[in-house]
């Protein structure tokens, strides 16, 4: 790694951007450090890709200003970064050998260490490969020149579970190692992976801090019925979010005198319970939406 360690590593600073009359972030702040791994968490639609590209400086701001390294994004910032895109960034008509080779070339690097390892798929067109192979294959290559700023988006989409869990040891590994990580996704059970969770919807960012700083003292309904599927249809035909957790359900933002209305004579029991970050994401994108359609 390189750089001065206490400067900034990444920072968006009342950032906005519109296209045309349909404004995509506004006025974010986000800021990633040494050493730490910041979760950027929204549903599609939320702006995340669009404020990684401004962050980057792939995409102009409307108004505010992005940094790398203390200083305007450029070619020689983007040289200390690895950066993983939705789409991957590979080429499908070469193999996983000549993608890394082209990318180590780029950044002026060698082969070397994890980059040399053989991989069994090496000869293959990517083009060919499964998804969660081609994920793979861009992560390393993402890591390949040890950059000092990781910028991951949706980088376990599409990856099974063992090779999630997997991906994630490399990206505390890099953390540990000094690296900066910024990363989205949309598994809520990897945001405990996250120092700090930045949460996004419609453009703007609604919550951060940590898992347990954003769920805080937040409940939910919990009912508990003799028929879970008469008490599931009673609730929906009442218009309540509701999700099956077990043979209970679960009413997140709801009012239990509500709830206990909606159920009618079913016998259930209904009391409340600590929420979850899904259900405090859901509630706080819900609330997002309620307000920005009542503008």
């Amino acid at each position: 790694m390189t750089g001065n360690g206490s400067v900034t590593l990444a920072e968006a600073m009342a950032v906005t951007r519109r296209f045309g009359d349909f404004t995509a972030v506004q006025g974010v702040n986000l800021r990633v450090e040494r050493g730490e791994v910041v979760g950027l968490l929204g549903a599609n639609g939320a702006g995340k890709t669009t404020l990684i590209r401004m962050l980057l400086g792939l995409m102009a701001t409307s108004e505010g200003e992005v940094r790398l390294f203390g200083e305007p994004p450029s070619r020689r910032t983007r040289g200390r970064l690895g950066y993983l895109p939705q789409g991957l960034g590979l080429y499908d008509d070469l193999t996983p050998a000549e993608n890394m080779a082209f990318s180590l070339a780029a950044f002026g690097r060698k082969p070397g260490g994890q980059a040399a390892q053989a991989q069994p798929f090496d000869n293959e067109l990517v083009g060919s490969l499964p998804l969660g192979t081609q994920r793979r294959v861009a992560f390393n290559q993402a890591l390949s020149h040890s950059p000092d700023l990781l910028v991951l988006d949706e980088p376990t989409s599409g990856v099974d579970p063992l090779g999630r869990a997997r991906l994630w040891e490399t990206i505390a590994e890099a953390a540990d190692g000094g690296a900066g990580v910024l990363v989205t996704t949309h598994y809520m059970e990897e945001a405990g992976e996250c120092e700090r969770l930045v949460i996004m919807a419609d453009g703007v960012v609604v919550a951060e801090g940590t898992a347990t700083q954003i769920v805080g003292s937040r409940q939910v309904v919990v009912v508990e019925a003799a028929s879970w599927s008469a008490a599931f249809a009673a609730l929906e035909q009442a218009g309540l979010e509701v999700a099956l957790a077990g043979r209970g359900l679960r009413v997140p933002g709801a009012d239990p005198a509500a709830v206990r209305r909606a159920l009618g004579d079913l016998p259930a029991t209904v009391r409340l319970a600590p929420a979850t970050l899904e259900e405090r994401f859901f509630e706080l994108t819900r609330d997002a939406h309620a307000t920005g359609s009542s503008q």
